[in-house]
């Protein structure tokens, strides 16, 4: 347990230093079309969970790419300060002795496919959980937010989740991924890239702070 309560306290420094320095999440990303929709790809990259998965626990992946322009495929980001989740025993928001697990999502990627008036992006992302000093082995449950936003930040469309993770005592930090698409309109003048995707935790969960 005390390993564990000491990956929480390098996982929540790391975390603190990488927002106050500005630092953006990793991401990749495959232009248009490609993977299971067919057509020209501008990257050979295909959205798996599998890929997701590998490159979570290997920490690898373009940088940046969240923050690429993107004129033919919506991006798809993580929404600012929803990137991580900690769960605190009942009655002990805010301490850090308190922790039970925290969930971070670390990977994102995408890849679109564009018809008259309709995109879909098929997105995908994945994370980690850590135990906490008062976590429990077991399966790890936090729920994750999607929506998609015109070129004003109007929510267009939008999909609730769970991501499960099991956690062990000899292995205190668990992995996730999650693949899946989604489907909108595009109004006549309006480009695909005007639009974006975002992910994040749900912070109305029981013990969130």
């Amino acid at each position: 347990m005390k390993f564990a309560c000491t990956l929480v306290h390098i996982a929540l420094g790391s975390l603190a230093a990488a927002v106050v320095s500005g630092c953006g999440l990793s991401s990749f990303t495959s232009g248009v079309g490609g993977g299971i929709f067919g057509g020209s790809s501008a990257g050979k990259t295909e959205v798996t969970n599998e890929r997701l998965m590998e490159d979570v626990k290997a920490n690898v992946g373009q940088d940046g790419g969240a923050d690429e322009v993107a004129h033919d495929c919506p991006r798809f980001q993580v929404w600012s300060r929803d990137n991580h989740l900690t769960i605190y025993e009942r009655g002990r928001v805010g301490d850090p002795s308190g922790v039970m697990h925290r969930g971070e999502i670390i990977k994102t990627a995408r890849e679109c496919t564009i018809a008259p008036g309709r995109v879909v992006v098929k997105y995908g992302f994945s994370g980690r959980v850590l135990l906490g000093p008062t976590g429990r082995a077991g399966t790890v449950t936090l729920p994750v937010n999607v929506f998609v936003t015109d070129a004003k930040r109007e929510r267009l469309a939008a999909d609730k989740m769970k991501v499960d993770v099991v956690i062990t005592a000899d292995k205190p930090i668990g992995y996730f991924s999650m693949v899946r698409t989604v489907s909108f309109a595009i109004p006549e003048g309006a480009r695909p890239g005007e639009f974006e995707v975002f992910v994040g935790f749900d912070r109305n969960a029981p013990g969130a702070g």
